[in-house]
């Protein structure tokens, strides 16, 4: 998929974006068809020749305004001829105690409440995406080797000798972000000393298209509903238990995961390999550096708890796609502090509360302090009789309004837009 005559080994552009997955890919989209001349560097070749039937271990809760920006870039369409599973309802509750919570979309007045989609399915659809447009070059599979920020441009090299150059360069290469790492930006970061153990299940009784989470001390456990009727698994836990898990054979797994859960699906039964991840929370200090930009991952990773943060990162691309297109129009650098200062102030309160609010929703349920399992069985309790408050609280995870009342969604993330990419 690299678009790029490799028998010149330097080229020029305006924007390099370094990290070619869902946020990355989003955002070359959101510049696709301007004056900018893009270049979207990838480490790892693609692979989307998957096996019929099979799904990835991997999805993201996708909220409203996500589905919106992938309506308004034109790759909603091919997610939904991949396989995206709608769900109206929510139930959580906390397994200590008789707190709980039920979240319906009627409630709110919407059809839904968001989709599951796999991560390899979203990537697809933005990378396909990406050939659409003739101002964006793809360059992949490409490991850079060297990076040097002047007060002109940025300098990349790769592994094989090519050399690039660009105005700015945006950091959407995950949580162990090379670009992060060389441009010297520090990290707040802090482990949770655990891990997500994901796979895919089978069970006995639909999963109504609804998502089932259950807190424990450990950690949450929430069961995702998947387009054929599977559900994805997300079992956070201590990082020993983890590997106890992932150890363990497919039938004693199942069994595990069927005594923790309980019957609200019926009988479970393990579908897929397994997988593990380490959860920690990290803030990128600083967004932005003259000629260099931080967004999703690389600038932010929050608990999964509420599924938030993918839909995080791609509000980080929007936003940022939006300065850059202003700045083009104006004719100003779009590596100039000026303009990227906008970004980093639309974006980095917003991310700091989000990841505030799941940090402490994490400490408070993984407590096992008396009091504590008191107050949120409680709490869970009251906010599902109070219609008002849990209105309010489901529509800002669905991505019904941005980060204050009264402030608008980035355009992309608004629905119906009167111009659309062609």
């Amino acid at each position: 998929m690299t678009k790029l005559n490799t028998t010149n080994k330097e080229q020029s552009y305006d924007v390099i974006i370094v990290g070619g997955g869902m946020v990355g890919a989003t955002l070359a989209c959101a510049l696709g068809n301007s004056s900018l001349k893009i270049a979207v560097i990838e480490a790892y070749q693609s692979n989307f020749d998957w096996q019929e039937g099979s799904h990835d271990i991997r999805v993201s809760a996708i909220t409203h305004a996500s589905q919106h920006i992938f309506e308004n870039l034109g790759v909603w369409d091919g997610m939904q001829h991949d396989g995206v599973a709608a769900y109206d309802k929510m139930h959580v509750w906390d397994a200590t105690g008789q707190g709980q919570i039920h979240f319906d979309s009627t409630e709110v007045g919407q059809a839904d409440l968001g989709h599951i989609i796999e991560n390899r399915v979203i990537q697809k659809a933005v990378q396909t995406r990406l050939a659409d447009f003739d101002n964006i070059d793809l360059l992949m599979p490409l490991q850079l080797q060297s990076m040097q920020l002047n007060g002109q441009n940025v300098e990349l090299t790769a592994t094989d000798g090519l050399r690039l150059n660009a105005q700015l360069i945006v950091g959407a290469d995950g949580a162990n972000s090379w670009v992060r790492k060389q441009s010297g930006i520090s990290l707040s970061s802090w482990s949770y000393h655990q891990n997500a153990v994901v796979c895919n299940v089978t069970t006995s009784d639909s999963h109504q298209n609804a998502c089932w989470q259950q807190f424990m001390p450990e950690g949450p456990l929430a069961f995702l509903p998947l387009a054929d009727g599977q559900s994805s698994i997300v079992w956070s836990t201590t990082e020993e238990k983890a590997q106890w898990l992932l150890n363990m054979d497919e039938h004693d797994f199942s069994q595990e995961l069927q005594v923790t859960f309980g019957s609200s699906l019926g009988r479970i039964q393990l579908s897929s390999e397994r997988g593990s991840f380490p959860l920690r929370l990290r803030h990128a200090n600083h967004y932005v550096q003259e000629r260099l930009a931080l967004i999703g991952d690389a600038a932010h990773t929050v608990h999964p708890l509420a599924g938030q943060g993918v839909n995080l990162g791609l509000l980080d691309a929007v936003v940022l796609a939006e300065e850059l297109l202003n700045a083009g129009e104006n004719k100003r650098s779009v590596g100039a502090m000026s303009v990227l200062r906008r970004y980093e102030r639309r974006r980095k309160g917003d991310n700091i509360a989000m990841l505030a609010a799941m940090d402490g929703f994490k400490r408070l349920f993984s407590n096992d302090f008396t009091p504590l399992k008191v107050l949120r069985n409680s709490g869970l309790n009251i906010a599902d009789t109070l219609s008002p408050l849990k209105n309010l609280m489901i529509k800002r995870a669905m991505g019904l309004f941005g980060s204050g009342l009264s402030e608008k969604l980035p355009r992309l993330a608004q629905p119906d837009l009167s111009h659309k990419q062609n």
